[in-house]
């Protein structure tokens, strides 16, 4: 027996987090350590994503949410960029039979019209192929910041309240909730950061409030099955009080 399939066994299957949310960090520290270009660290990345999806909707997750690329990352050299782009349509259009089979439904978050356009127009098409399934939602976060979503919040709603479909008075954390780019989507039960780092990078700020945390100091392109089950066991052993007693 494998050790997946025994970390398998102690799991609980009526206890299982409903939204995982996953900020998948190390690709480069990955490369660096085996003298590799960081593009290599990206494409190794890919694989894990697979694995993970498959393994979240097998295990019975609803929600996987994954931090694909940030606001901040269009800071990084323009070849590192482009290829993060070149990477994910491949994803896009080699993953969709797959998804499909496994009735997994696609959704993304974030500035989507800021991206490129052949990015825009492969993830519409992905989106539009997969929007009928039932199984396990796979969000990406693409071009997102949460200090970002929470500003396009704040402007949408403050549209509203200037056309008087909202009142000011009648502005509440459940009215603002539905501003935000994850309004048809639970908050996550459980946050993932791999390589070892202790933040959470401008991820889903709002939404994570009482996520529970789970750190690894494994990078990303090493992430697999077996890691997933002992942050899920490990969140099973926590007690979530949402600031009560």
């Amino acid at each position: 027996m494998t050790e997946a399939n025994e970390l398998e066994e102690k799991l609980d299957k009526a206890k299982l987090p409903c939204h995982i949310a996953i900020i998948m960090d190390g690709n480069g520290r990955w490369a660096r350590k085996r003298r590799l270009p960081r593009v290599a660290g990206h494409r190794a990345g890919v694989k894990s994503v697979r694995e993970i999806v498959r393994a979240c909707g097998e295990i019975g997750i609803k929600v996987l949410t994954l931090y694909a690329f940030s606001v901040e990352n269009w800071k990084r050299p323009r070849r590192e960029v482009d290829t993060l782009m070149r990477l994910l349509r491949e994803f896009l259009r080699r993953e969709i039979p797959n998804l499909n089979k496994n009735r997994v439904r696609l959704m993304a978050i974030g500035r989507l019209k800021e991206l490129p356009g052949k990015v825009q127009e492969t993830l519409e098409k992905a989106i539009k192929s997969t929007e009928k399934n039932d199984g396990l939602i796979l969000n990406l976060a693409i071009n997102y910041g949460g200090r970002s979503e929470i500003v396009d919040a704040v402007k949408g709603l403050a549209k509203d309240v200037e056309k008087g479909i909202c009142k000011l008075e009648e502005i509440n954390e459940e009215i603002f909730e539905k501003y935000l780019y994850t309004s048809h989507l639970p908050d996550p039960d459980l946050l993932i950061r791999t390589s070892g780092e202790h933040r959470v990078s401008n991820f889903l700020l709002w939404q994570v409030s009482y996520s529970e945390i789970w750190v690894t100091p494994v990078y990303w392109p090493d992430f697999r099955r077996r890691h997933l089950l002992e942050a899920l066991l490990d969140y099973q052993r926590r007690e979530r009080r949402f600031g009560g007693i």
